[in-house]
């Protein structure tokens, strides 16, 4: 014969964790996609003036620009 609660008590202990980092990861993705629009003038002026500057457009364009640096500021965030 089987022990069925302690199946029973594991499966309620990680329901509280599942959800707790399905929130976190949303609250990661909010976050991430207000830097990003916040970083994304600033990085198509920067681009704009660069390209202007070496009459090339192959440096990444201003998307990838504000993209790399909401990669990088939103982690800060959260890890303070």
């Amino acid at each position: 014969m089987s022990d069925m609660t302690s199946d029973m008590l594991e499966a309620t202990a990680d329901a509280p964790r599942e959800t707790r980092r399905k929130t976190e990861k949303t609250e990661f993705m909010v976050y991430f996609a207000i830097i990003f629009v916040a970083t994304l003038p600033l990085a198509t002026l920067t681009w704009a003036l660069s390209a202007i500057r070496s009459r090339s457009f192959t440096e990444k364009g201003p998307m990838a620009r504000a993209w790399s640096q909401a990669r990088i500021i939103t982690p800060m965030i959260f890890s303070a």
